[in-house]
C-alpha cells in the first residue's frame, strides 16, 4: 500500500498548528498565504454569492470541479456508480458544479471505454442526471435557484482510448518531439484534418445543444491536461486554418462558441483552462520527476510558458482570456499541465500514481503556483468569475488558505477535485462552521489515478467504503504491491 513509500517531504497531516505550518513553508521557500482563524459563518467569503452578468446567481464560492469517470457503460451511459458520485456532488453544499464529468461529444473522443458520451440515444440519461442533482440537492438544502449545472464537453484527443484501456487510438493535431515518442506514436502519425475537426467543431455543438435540452445551465468547452483542446493552443507547428498563428489555434474555440450561441442561445459557456503547461517530466534515475527537454534546442509547445519549457509567461493566457471575454464567456476554471506528462504541476501529491514518479518539488510550491496564475489571471480580467484548482493538497489546511484567497479577491471561487471522492460534504462543514472531519481528508495516496491507469473504477479506496470493499480494491492492491 501507499504508507510503505517514505515520502521525502512533511506530510500535511504533521503540521498540526498555524506555527508549524508557517515555519515549514519559511524552511522550504515557499510562498503561500493562509489565515491563521476562519471567520464566523456570517462573515466568511464562503457563502458569499457571485452574480454572472447573465442574471444568474450562484449561492456561494465554493465549487465541484469536473473529473474523468471510469464506470459507465460500453455505450456511454452512467452506471450506479456514476450517480452515486454525481449524488455526492448534488449533496457536497457546493452551488457551482462544473462541468460535473468530462463527457465525450462522440465515442472516437473518450479518454477511456466507459467514459460518458452525450449523444441523441443517451440523452435521456442525462436528463436523468441533471435531475438527480436537483432532487438531491432541493431534499438536503431547499432551493435550488442559486444553483448552477455544467456539463463539460471534451474530446481526448492524443489520450483517446475509445476502445480499449490499454490501446491509444490518438488523434493528433501535430507531431510533438517528445510526446509522440513517449506515448509510441511514429513521426509520421497522420494527423487529424481541417475537415475532420470540423466535423467535430458540429459535435460539440450538437452536444450542447443536447446538454441546453437536459436542463444544464452551462457547458465547459474544455481546454486543458492536454486533451486536444489545450492540444490547439500548442499547435504553433500545424499547417492551415487551425494551426501557427494565435487566431489560427484558437479558431476551434471561436466556431464551437459562434454554433453554440446561435443553436442553443441562452445557454452560458465556460472554459476549464490549462493556463499555463511546462515541458513533459520524465523519472530520473532516483526516482523523481524532471524536464524531458530537448537537447540544446527552445521548447515551443508549453503554452503560458518561455521557450524554456519551465517558466511562466502569462501573455498568451492572457490574449485567450481577452477573446473569452469577447465571447461573452464569462466562466474560466484555472487549472494547469496535464496528468499524462507533468501531473505533479496539476495534482500535486507525495504518492505518486503508478504511471507517475516521486515529486520533483515541495508539492505546496504546486499549489502556491496554481494559486499564484489563477490571481494573476483574475487582476488582469476582474470581470470575469475565475474558479481556481489545486487546493486538496492543502488538506486541514485548506479553509484557511481559501479563505485567504477569496478575502484577496485572488479567484472568485474555490474549486474541489478528488477531495470531494473522499470528503464530498467538506464544502458544506466549512460553510457552516462544523469542523473538519481529518479521518475523511485526502491524503493524496493516488489510488483513484492508479486504479484506472490500470482499468479499474477511480474512486477513493482507502477512505470510501464503497470502493474500499469492491473487488477492484485487492486488484489495486496486488497492483501497488509490485510496482
Amino acid at each position: 500500500m501507499a504508507e510503505k513509500f517514505k515520502p521525502k517531504f512533511t506530510r500535511v497531516a504533521q503540521l498540526k498548528t498555524a506555527q508549524d505550518l508557517r515555519n515549514y513553508l519559511g524552511a522550504n521557500n515557499v510562498k503561500l498565504e493562509f489565515d491563521d482563524e476562519l471567520l464566523s459563518k456570517e462573515e466568511s467569503p464562503f457563502g458569499q454569492h457571485i452574480k454572472l452578468n447573465s442574471g444568474r446567481e450562484i449561492g456561494n464560492r465554493l465549487c465541484i470541479l469536473p473529473m474523468e469517470g471510469w464506470d459507465g457503460t460500453a455505450d456511454g451511459r452512467p452506471s450506479e456508480f456514476t450517480k452515486r458520485r454525481w449524488e455526492n456532488f448534488a449533496i457536497s453544499g457546493a452551488k457551482l458544479l462544473w462541468g460535473c464529468e468530462a463527457v465525450a461529444v462522440s465515442h472516437e473522443g473518450r479518454a477511456n471505454p466507459r467514459q460518458l458520451v452525450m449523444s441523441d440515444a443517451n440523452f435521456s440519461e442525462f436528463v436523468n442526471l441533471y435531475q438527480l442533482l436537483i432532487d438531491k440537492h432541493s431534499e438536503k438544502f431547499g432551493s435550488t435557484n442559486d444553483l448552477m449545472i455544467g456539463l463539460q464537453l471534451t474530446h481526448s484527443g492524443r489520450f483517446c482510448k475509445p476502445n480499449d484501456n490499454t490501446k491509444f487510438e490518438s488523434k493528433i493535431l501535430y507531431n510533438h518531439p517528445k510526446l509522440n515518442k513517449k506515448f509510441h506514436l511514429g513521426e509520421d502519425y497522420p494527423l487529424m484534418t481541417d475537415d475532420e475537426i470540423d466535423i467535430l467543431i458540429e459535435n460539440f455543438v450538437k452536444a450542447a445543444v443536447l446538454a441546453q435540452k437536459a436542463g444544464f445551465h452551462f457547458v465547459d468547452i474544455k481546454h486543458c491536461h492536454g486533451y486536444l483542446g489545450h492540444e490547439f493552443l500548442s499547435a504553433y507547428d500545424r499547417e492551415g486554418k487551425y494551426g501557427g498563428s494565435f487566431e489560427n489555434r484558437t479558431r476551434f474555440l471561436r466556431n464551437i462558441v459562434e454554433g453554440i450561441q446561435k443553436n442553443a442561445p441562452g445557454l452560458e459557456i465556460g472554459i476549464r483552462l490549462s493556463a499555463i503547461d511546462f515541458v513533459p517530466f520524465k523519472k530520473s534515475a532516483t526516482g523523481e520527476g524532471e524536464p524531458d527537454l530537448i537537447h540544446n534546442q527552445a521548447y515551443r509547445y508549453a503554452f503560458g510558458c518561455d521557450d524554456s519549457g519551465t517558466k511562466i509567461d502569462l501573455d498568451e493566457p492572457k490574449a485567450f482570456l481577452a477573446l473569452a471575454q469577447s465571447l461573452d464567456i464569462q466562466l474560466i476554471c484555472v487549472t494547469v499541465g496535464s496528468p499524462y506528462y507533468n501531473p505533479h504541476l496539476m495534482r500535486p501529491a507525495l504518492f505518486p500514481p503508478s504511471d507517475g514518479y516521486q515529486p520533483p518539488e515541495e508539492p505546496l510550491v504546486g499549489v502556491a503556483r496554481m494559486i499564484d496564475v489563477a490571481d494573476g489571471l483574475k487582476q488582469a480580467f476582474p470581470e470575469l468569475i475565475i474558479v481556481g484548482s489545486g487546493y486538496s493538497y492543502l488538506q486541514e489546511w485548506l479553509p484557511n488558505v481559501a479563505q485567504n484567497v477569496l478575502l484577496n479577491n485572488k479567484v472568485d471561487s474555490i474549486g474541489f477535485g478528488r477531495m470531494v471522492l473522499s470528503y464530498p460534504t467538506m464544502p458544506d462543514d466549512m460553510l457552516n462552521d462544523r469542523p473538519i472531519q481529518r479521518k475523511l481528508l485526502c491524503r493524496t495516496f493516488s489510488d483513484c489515478t492508479t486504479a484506472p491507469r490500470n482499468g479499474l473504477y477511480s474512486g477513493c479506496f482507502p477512505l470510501d467504503p464503497v470502493y474500499k470493499n469492491h473487488p477492484h480494491a485487492e486488484t489495486l492492491k496486488t497492483i501497488k504491491d509490485g510496482l
